[in-house]
């Protein structure tokens, strides 16, 4: 979206808010409900959907100081928008204690008001002006990223195998960036530590593939960056996660098909091409790995996915081996490869992997 999409945008809806006013209306805000409880999924899409339930902000009494911290963050979006500036989340939050009463007194409480504003245009926060603090992730192999220098406009084109021991580091905002590479696939890992062990033995030489370190749940950055990448090159994307419930269900779940909370831009920042190829709970089995038991939290996670988690529900091979997981009563990490040596996961693990797609799961 051109900034002045946005602005216009902006200004529509601040022309309504004034016009009820000025009628003696009661201004309100329609806003949908971003939890997995409003979203919808189907295979042929490929990611979570923003359902159909809103809530309504109205000036009232008891909802004066989040209307008006509504229409402050606005101004704020306004600004940065006009001036091609940018503001972090935690900047926008210290902004705000100029504010006089509207201002925030922690910053979940502005992250949730940006959050809305992003679901009520249906854009992404970047495009508002505000970006995250984290950055978006690692990247080595085959892959040249062409960038442009910021102040002549003249492109930069970043060999990604020749960051020596460091890596090419995935920027907050990627729409502008082109590609050129002849990798076969793109693997997505989990673990700085596994990544790192990977990258020391050029494993992407081996591989002719290009690895780019998720550092946990992926960034809204680093999963638009694979889409992209995925997409315009024409490349699968495998992901290789510790076996356990939070690697199946907030990092892959996360990168394949969305999250609930962000289920109005989900179709631009998630990867429904994506396959697993962790550790699953029969690689725990087959590779006689070490375990740790599984936490309360961990069933609780896999209850909660049976019951509220669309993703699940939709996938029988995901069913199995969740139960799978949960009759076993452990969890393993990517590491516990090396119980069979250091460099295993190279030298068996992957290539067993790629060579027997019939253990992956969707």
């Amino acid at each position: 979206m051109m900034n002045e999409e946005m602005l216009k945008k902006i200004r529509e809806l601040s022309e309504g808010l004034y016009n009820k006013i000025m009628h003696r209306s009661k201004p309100q805000l329609s806003i949908p409900v971003r939890a997995l409880s409003n979203v919808e999924y189907n295979k042929q899409d490929g990611y979570f959907e923003i359902g159909p339930d809103k809530k309504t902000r109205a000036l009232t009494v008891n909802t004066s100081k989040t209307f008006a911290q509504t229409l402050r963050m606005l101004a704020l979006s306004k600004n940065l928008v006009e001036t091609d500036d940018i503001a972090t989340k935690r900047e926008a939050y210290y902004v705000s204690k100029n504010w006089g009463d509207a201002r925030f007194l922690e910053q979940p409480e502005s992250d949730m008001v940006m959050d809305d504003i992003e679901a009520m245009f249906m854009v992404n926060r970047e495009q508002l002006g505000f970006i995250p603090e984290e950055k978006g992730g690692d990247v080595s192999g085959r892959l040249i990223v062409i960038d442009a220098d910021p102040e002549t406009g003249k492109e930069i084109r970043i060999d990604c195998t020749k960051m020596g021991t460091g890596a090419y580091s995935i920027p907050s905002s990627v729409e502008h960036l082109k590609f050129d590479t002849n990798a076969e696939f793109i693997l997505a890992i989990e673990t700085a530590g596994m990544y790192q062990r990977l990258v020391k033995h050029a494993y992407w030489k081996k591989s002719n593939s290009i690895l780019i370190s998720l550092g946990g749940v992926p960034t809204r950055a680093c999963r638009r960056f694979i889409r992209r990448l995925s997409d315009e090159m024409k490349i699968p994307v495998y992901v290789f996660t510790d076996g356990d419930p939070y690697g199946y269900l907030n990092i892959y779940r996360t990168l394949k098909v969305g999250s609930g909370n962000a289920a109005h831009i989900n179709k631009y920042f998630c990867v429904p091409k994506a396959k697993y190829f962790g550790i699953t709970p029969q690689d725990i089995i087959d590779y006689k790995l070490p375990t740790h038991p599984l936490k309360d939290i961990d069933i609780k996670r896999v209850r909660d996915g049976f019951k509220n988690d669309p993703f699940v529900k939709a996938y029988p091979e995901w069913q199995k081996a969740l139960n799978q997981l949960v009759s076993m009563k452990k969890r393993a990490e990517q590491q516990a490869l090396a119980q069979h040596g250091l460099n295993f996961v190279i030298t068996d693990y992957l290539p067993d992997k790629l060579a027997n797609p019939k253990t992956w799961l969707p």
